[in-house]
């Protein structure tokens, strides 16, 4: 077992976001374009990370929420997630920047924190 953290990191990408709006207002040849450079440098990435990547993860569908009022469709800005180790919530963070969620595809942000023991457990 590895000394390093475990962490969750969640990719967050809005409709309402102006990238959002500029990529989906692009025609569809050079969006197609751009969605294939940018799925190879997202496997170039991977590559790169394997070695900390726990769980690939992938993009999420549609949200549910249940609460004691009952379940209800909703909206988020959660759009996928991988697990991943690393030393340090630093040393998780950096393996993020320039990310093509966001260097290349119009997503706003990734957030990374770590996944903590359950008390008692």
């Amino acid at each position: 077992m590895s000394d390093q953290t475990l962490f969750l990191a969640v990719f967050l990408g809005g409709k309402d976001n102006p990238r959002m709006k500029a990529w989906m207002a692009l025609p569809e040849a050079e969006r197609r374009a751009k969605e294939k450079e940018g799925i190879a440098a997202w496997h170039a990435w991977v590559e790169r990370h394997k070695a900390q990547i726990v769980e690939m993860g992938g993009p999420l569908g549609k949200t549910k929420s249940i609460s004691e009022r009952g379940i209800v469709d909703t909206t988020n800005l959660l759009t996928g997630f991988t697990v991943l180790r690393a030393e340090s919530a630093e040393a998780a963070a950096k393996l993020f920047e320039n990310h093509p969620h966001f260097a290349l595809f119009p997503g706003e942000s990734v957030e990374v924190m770590p996944v903590l023991a359950i008390p008692g457990a």
